[in-house]
């Protein structure tokens, strides 16, 4: 799991990036705290083959995205 949170974009998203490619994981979990970074690690995953999935965990999110 990768915690990108009080970190603003494009940092999450640099994180998510480096993590594909380095080990092309079939799930992984980022949890977050802005909703921009939520949207741009969508934008990401579905660019990468993976569909993304939001839960709401007690004012943080959790992105899970999954390999298509």
């Amino acid at each position: 799991m990768l915690d990108a949170r009080g970190l603003l974009c494009p940092m999450p998203v640099v994180m998510v990036q480096k993590e594909l490619k380095k080990s092309a994981p079939a799930v992984l979990e980022i949890l977050v705290d802005d909703k921009c970074a939520v949207e741009n690690i969508t934008r990401c995953a579905q660019t990468n083959g993976y569909e993304a999935a939001v839960q709401n965990r007690d004012g943080d999110m959790l992105v899970t995205l999954k390999k298509k």
